[in-house]
This record gives C-alpha cells, sequence and structure tokens, in this order.
C-alpha cells in the first residue's frame, strides 16, 4: 500500500516515520511513504501556495490550483483515494483506519492557515478526516496518526497480527487490562485468574474486564443496543459483583 502526503513542510515528516511498526514496514516494502511538498507544483516565482479569503475574512486560504496539481502528479491510477485532514471531517476510528488500510494508495492533504479553498473539497477529495473535535495548526501531525493507526490493519505490519484484533476499539469496546512481572508490586497483586491456566476462564475474564472499563470511561460505546444480549449480560454481571463487594 502506497501513502502520499502533500504539505507544506515536508520537513515535519522527516523522523516521525523513522521508529516502530512503520518504520519496519518500510523497510519490508510492505508499506511506502512519499511526502510532497504543495510548493514544487506551484508555477510563480514566489512558490505561492496561499491568497487572501474572498469576502474580507481575515487569514489565508490554500489555493486550489497546486492541491490539484499535486495530486493529479502523484496519483497512480483513478483508484487513489483523496483525503483533507481537517477539523470539519469524519473522525478518524478504528473503522475508517481499516477502510483506508484496504486501499492501493491513498493520497493526504495537509490543511493549513484558514483551511484550502473550498473548490477542493468539493471537486477533489473522496472526503475529509479528523482526528478530533479541536484545531491543529495544521494537518501534518494528523496526517502521521492517519498512516500509523491505518498501518497497523496493513497485513504484514504488525508481527502479531492478534494484537490488533485485541487493540482498543477493534472489537468495538475498550482493551482489557494488562499486568506483567512483578506479580506483586507494594502490596498490588496481579489477579489470581491470569495464573490459573484455565483459558476459556481467563478470556472471559478480559471481556468482562474490557466492558467494565468501556462502561467506566466511554460509557458512549455501551449504550442501548451497542452491545450485544450476550455482552449485555456480562456487564451486569460485572456491575452485580461490584455491587456485593
Amino acid at each position: 500500500m502506497r501513502f502520499d502526503i502533500i504539505t507544506i513542510f515536508p520537513e515535519m515528516f522527516t523522523g516521525i516515520f523513522s521508529g516502530g511498526v512503520v518504520k519496519r514496514a518500510l523497510d519490508r516494502e510492505v508499506v511506502r511513504i512519499a511526502v510532497h511538498d504543495l510548493r514544487d507544483f506551484t508555477t510563480d516565482k514566489h512558490r505561492q501556495v496561499d491568497d487572501r479569503p474572498f469576502g474580507g475574512l481575515e487569514g489565508m486560504v490554500l489555493k486550489p490550483e497546486p492541491i490539484f496539481r499535486a495530486v493529479e502528479a502523484v496519483r497512480e491510477d483513478a483508484g487513489g483515494k483523496v483525503y483533507l485532514l481537517s477539523p470539519q471531517g469524519r473522525t478518524l476510528d478504528a473503522g475508517l483506519a481499516r477502510e483506508l488500510a484496504s486501499e492501493r494508495q491513498v493520497i493526504l492533504i495537509c490543511g493549513r492557515y484558514e483551511g484550502v479553498d473550498e473548490r477542493v473539497v468539493e471537486h477533489l477529495v473522496d472526503g475529509e478526516i479528523s482526528i478530533g473535535d479541536y484545531v491543529l495548526s495544521g494537518g501534518e501531525l494528523a496526517a502521521a496518526v492517519v498512516v500509523d493507526a491505518a498501518a497497523r490493519f496493513i497485513p504484514g505490519v504488525v508481527g502479531k497480527e492478534g494484537s490488533v484484533r485485541n487493540d482498543s476499539f477493534a472489537g468495538g469496546i475498550l482493551d482489557c487490562p494488562q499486568y506483567t512481572r512483578p506479580r506483586e508490586f507494594r502490596g498490588l497483586k496481579v489477579p489470581s485468574v491470569l495464573f490459573s491456566g484455565d483459558h476459556k476462564r481467563i478470556e472471559r475474564w478480559r471481556h468482562k474486564k474490557a466492558l467494565e472499563k468501556t462502561a467506566r470511561q466511554r460509557p458512549d460505546l455501551v449504550g442501548p443496543g451497542a452491545l450485544s444480549p450476550e455482552d449485555r449480560e456480562l456487564l451486569e454481571e460485572s456491575k452485580n459483583e461490584r455491587t456485593k463487594e
């Protein structure tokens, strides 16, 4: 799979993909990432990529011409998907990351200043992506997040693919609690069930604890109709156990 990132600050990506699972995927050529300087697609001597907005608003807006040229130059075929990083876009979640990972090419346009000319949104991109309800100074950090999140779903990127299946949100709920050595630290003990050797019991405990954590930290994910009858029953069982305690 190939990611193409269009930005006016290509130097921001110099080290961000130089470690971790994305770096290993790049080394194995499972993933390709190309960063393109938007100014390379201008035609004037000043390499201007922005201008004042019509109508008298404050700030600057990215011009449509260089963005269209950049996308047309880097798009390998008509099937390449194009997305603008924008706080107005669809919020990135595991489902969207999985969708992106299924594509052959994803082109990410990093917004800046007051935004981009609306003709880019209406006639060039396939959608807008946001990483949260807040505003960054530009789309570069968001683009890196999108690449990292999507890359994890590409076969061969993560060494143990089972860890991706068990990630938070992969099954619609948060991940279960994790423990490692030592078994006891400052009087705090690891739950004994994890040493029982009963894998079905351990799996059930983990799932119950994941449901508990989700209900506590993200109640919006366990609202009416969000859980299966089995999970709803398991969550109720957990609540009753805590009440007895």
